[in-house]
């Protein structure tokens, strides 16, 4: 059993865009086939740029704010309650269109 508390964790930097700050709450083998499961806060206009996975799931729940992620070049709006899963290979780019903090909770899960 393991038992985390984002209020206690530590802030990291998303390794897609080093101004973007989030928690992790489990890494990678704490749980098969689980990658991370974490959550990220954006800035206003803040963007984690496009990148593929070829080796896992990645699945975003927007917590809070206004978005949007593009994958293979198609956009989708992200707010609260949407969740999404991106499958290996494509390509992705998530980016806080709005006036507050975009809050995403997400995590990968290898293939």
């Amino acid at each position: 059993m393991k038992l985390t508390s984002l209020s206690e964790l530590a802030t990291e930097f998303v390794s897609h865009n080093p101004a973007i700050q989030k928690k992790v709450m489990l890494r990678s083998g704490e749980l098969p086939h689980l990658t991370n499961f974490s959550q990220a806060r954006l800035a206003p206009g803040q963007i984690a740029a496009a990148h593929r996975h070829t080796d896992m799931y990645e699945v975003f729940f927007v917590e809070a704010g206004e978005g949007m992620i593009e994958i293979d070049q198609t956009p989708y709006p992200l707010q609260p309650g949407v969740c999404v899963a991106v499958e290996p290979g494509e390509r992705h780019e998530v980016s806080n269109t709005g006036t507050e903090e975009l809050v995403l909770t997400y995590f990968g899960v290898l293939a």
